[in-house]
């Protein structure tokens, strides 16, 4: 029997390699905005954080969401990303 492979992403905080179930995407859209990614198929620029409130603080703190994705980050996206990681 084949072995499905699971497909990893990493973490843009932790640089982690982890299955994309265990991430979360957050997305630069084509018309310049920022948002959670539940689907992980929207499109535009993406980048992946560990689902973990600590990794979500550091992001934050080092604007590293900001640098990867190229445009400022509203804290109303990080209030959306918070409240997806308690889920």
């Amino acid at each position: 029997m084949k072995v499905k492979k699971i497909p990893l992403r990493t973490c843009v905080v932790t640089k982690e390699s982890l299955p994309k179930k265990e991430l979360l995407r957050i997305v630069r859209t084509p018309y310049g905005t920022v948002e959670v990614d539940e689907t992980g198929k929207l499109n535009g620029r993406g980048a992946y954080i560990k689902k973990d409130l600590n990794v979500l603080e550091q992001a934050k703190k080092t604007k590293i969401l900001e640098k990867r994705l190229e445009c400022p980050v509203e804290e109303s996206v990080y209030e959306e990303i918070k409240n997806s990681i308690e889920k």
